[in-house]
């Protein structure tokens, strides 16, 4: 149920979307759910970071895996267990680009008899990395859709992916990179027992979300080929709030939007918010300088104690009438 139940309503959200346009509905899954979609995503994301970022953390407690700063002939982790802002900024680079801590995660199997043997999961990382590095240059590539005239950044990307200038239109890399690297990571939680005992529906439906969405994108741009002029027409008026729908859009391309705006819309609300949630996370973004700082919780208070002096001295006849020795007499 973990599988069909996301696979099933990602499939009823895109036929939503394109029968939906097809019946005349092109205003409501081109103009309503678009503004509808932005909104809570921008209202979301905004609330769950200013809710992150008002957690107090008293306490240091960042994660290392890696010796700390001590004494100066024991050789320390600089990047791994950083103990200055500057070393934190590295950590963070790591991660964020990287994905550094995805790449030291172990997988572990019995080999002959009882070996245990540890290794890293590089396929893994290779996926992950492969997929956002490539939804992030398709997203800039989209910003030709939105903006007049377009940026040189972008057609220097078109470029660099298009050199070999096979197919017309012009393939684009990162446009299979991008499904193969779903593709593996949904491979990989359906078929290894240990990931898919873990895995619930949450994890399922983003990924055949994304799925559907550049599964769609790669057959607008090379098998029904959509009327790119109209679509732009539709993402310049929404973007500057003077929204127009052009006819001559196809209702795949609608479809695809709708995809994109439940994306939007889910994204706050999910575990896709790790975009936001990794630089406010204090196991990473807190040096480890516990051994050369003593650090106090800012939000200590006094607190009104009533010693055991006092005590004594409220209850000492009592304590004596009931025979429990006492320290004065």
């Amino acid at each position: 149920m973990n599988v069909l139940v996301p696979l099933a309503t990602v499939v009823g959200l895109f036929l939503l979307g394109f029968f939906g346009a097809a019946s005349g509905m092109g205003w409501a899954f081109g103009v309503v759910f678009p503004y509808i979609a932005i909104a809570l995503f921008l209202g979301g994301l905004t609330w769950r970071v200013v809710g992150w970022a008002s957690s107090p953390v008293p306490f240091r407690i960042p994660t290392t895996s890696g010796q700390m700063k001590s004494l100066d002939w024991i050789k320390q982790e600089k990047l791994d267990n950083p103990d200055t802002t500057l070393r934190v900024v590295g950590r963070m680079a790591l991660e964020v680009l990287l994905f550094r801590s995805l790449l030291s995660n172990t997988t572990s199997e019995v080999r002959g008899k009882r070996k245990l043997v540890y290794g890293i999961a590089l396929a893994l990382w290779l996926a992950a990395i492969a997929m956002h590095w490539s939804l992030i240059v398709i997203l800039i590539r989209h910003i030709r859709m939105f903006v007049v005239p377009v940026p040189s950044l972008v057609t220097f990307l078109q470029k660099v992916e298009g050199f070999h200038h096979f197919g017309e239109p012009v393939f684009y890399i990162t446009s299979v990179v991008f499904i193969l690297a779903l593709g593996y990571l949904l491979f990989r939680r359906l078929f290894v027992g240990q990931v898919r005992y873990i895995s619930l529906l949450g994890d399922y439906f983003p990924l055949f979300l994304l799925l559907g969405i550049g599964l769609s994108g790669f057959w607008l741009r090379h098998l029904d080929r959509t009327d790119l002029e109209g679509v732009k027409q539709l993402a310049v008026g929404l973007i500057t709030f003077n929204p127009v729908v052009p006819e001559t859009v196809a209702s795949l391309f609608f479809a695809h939007l709708f995809l994109v705006c439940v994306l939007l819309a889910y994204f706050p609300f999910s575990k896709l918010t790790h975009m936001g949630g990794i630089f406010l996370s204090p196991t990473r973004n807190l040096a480890n300088n516990n051994r050369a700082k003593r650090h106090v919780n800012p939000w200590d208070y006094p607190v009104k104690v009533h010693t055991y002096a006092e005590y004594e001295d409220d209850l000492r006849d009592k304590m004596k009438g009931a025979g429990i020795p006492v320290e004065r007499q």
